[in-house]
Formats: C-alpha cells, sequence, structure tokens
C-alpha cells in the first residue's frame, strides 16, 4: 500500500486532502469537459494535482496547440509532476505545453484564463472564507462559457459528525453550504462514481457565457449517473 497521501494529509491538511490517487474512472469523470471541447485547442488548468493521476489521463487528451497548467502547493507533490512532465513520452519536444506551478491556485499570477479547470483540492478541509475565495478564484479564471469539475469523497459529512468535535462538524456543514450555492448557481453536472476508493461525487460547474442569462432556465439538463457519466 502506498501511504504517501496519508502521510501528507497528516503533514499538510491545507494541501492534501486525498487518501489514495485518483482512479481511472474518477479521473475520467473529471477529464470528461476535455473530450467534449476537443478537437480545438484547449487552455486548461489542474488543481491540486497530486502525485499526477489526473495529470496522466489529461495529457493524451489535449488537443493539438492546447495549453495545460498543473498548480500543486505540496512541494513533495510538486516534485514529482515536474519529474512526470519531464520524462512523458507525449510531450517530447513541448516543454511549454505542461507547466508545472507550485502554488495556491488562488495566488497564481497573471490573466490568464481557462476553457477547462479540473479542480482536486481539498476543499472539505477549508474553511468557508478559504473555499468560498478558491471557488471564487475558480470562475475569475474560467473563459465565459469555461467548465470546473471537482470532487468530493461520498459520506465525509457522516464521517466527520461520528468522529470528530462539534466545532469540525458544524465547519464542514458550513463549507457545504458554500459548495451547495455555487451548486445551485453554476451547476450542470453531478454524478456518482462509485468505482473509485474510496467512492465520489463529482460537480460541473460552468461559468455563464456573456449572452446567456445566469438564469435555472440556462442552464444544462443536471446529471446524476451512477459510476459514470455517460
Amino acid at each position: 500500500m502506498d501511504w504517501t497521501f496519508l502521510t501528507e494529509a497528516a503533514r499538510d491538511p491545507r494541501t492534501t486532502g486525498a487518501v489514495a490517487p485518483s482512479g481511472k474512472a474518477l479521473a475520467r469523470a473529471l477529464t470528461d469537459p476535455v473530450r467534449a471541447l476537443a478537437p480545438r485547442p484547449l487552455t486548461v488548468l489542474e488543481a491540486g494535482a497530486g502525485t499526477g493521476a489526473v495529470t496522466r489521463a489529461l495529457v493524451p487528451q489535449l488537443p493539438p496547440g492546447s495549453r495545460l497548467d498543473v498548480v500543486e502547493a505540496n512541494p513533495r507533490f510538486a516534485g514529482r509532476l515536474r519529474r512526470l512532465v519531464d520524462t512523458h513520452p507525449l510531450l517530447a519536444g513541448e516543454p511549454e505545453r505542461v507547466r508545472v506551478h507550485r502554488s495556491y491556485v488562488e495566488d497564481l499570477p497573471g490573466e490568464q484564463r481557462y476553457d477547462v479547470i479540473v479542480s482536486g483540492l481539498p476543499l472539505t478541509n477549508f474553511s468557508p472564507g478559504q473555499t468560498e475565495t478558491i471557488m471564487a478564484r475558480f470562475l475569475e479564471l474560467l473563459h465565459p462559457g469555461g467548465t470546473l469539475t471537482y470532487f468530493a469523497y461520498r459520506g465525509t459529512r457522516q464521517a466527520r459528525t461520528l468522529l470528530s468535535s462539534r466545532a469540525e462538524a458544524r465547519r464542514h456543514h458550513a463549507v457545504e453550504a458554500v459548495m451547495a450555492a455555487y451548486q445551485r448557481r453554476y451547476g450542470t453536472g453531478r454524478w456518482s462514481v462509485w468505482a473509485n476508493l474510496p467512492p465520489a461525487r463529482v460537480w460541473q460547474l460552468r461559468r455563464p457565457s456573456r449572452d446567456a442569462p445566469d438564469t435555472p432556465d440556462a442552464r444544462d439538463e443536471r446529471y446524476d449517473v451512477i459510476g459514470a457519466r455517460r
């Protein structure tokens, strides 16, 4: 068993919230918008990439002319990601196609905007204020009409209610309230991935386009599919 994630989560829960690398089914669900928008060139941001399980799924799906920025605050994980990018056979001769940034997503510099953001950040580990800051930054970083996907493990609220202090349970509930507000306003998809350890729930949010009203009637059909979206 690889204890890397548990070790890093104990060391710094701000940068590591996963207990294991994302499985193939979860990685596929998170990267679905990239496949949906291909073959046009895309700008993609992966936030909280960990050891690169989703990065490995993203690289082969990038259409020609695309750019991927990978953001990871944990220094040990960021080092692994740089080695992954340096040695990936599909990136040979294209060192600028994928860039690894050791940073918090809310501290990213510049005016770059993205068609797709894929987040592996442990949002339920943060305070409600931190969560609000990160989600607002995600929406700011997206092009109008751009898509954000992120996940959370199923059953975390119940586990914290049973095993944690009342203050911790209240914090978790407050974070979920922040996320629920974003889901109601921007959500276009929601589905469960049971073929992951632990099982996870994935959400898809979209920044409104300039021409489309930000109303429930303008949203896409919602999904709640067991195992995969399609």
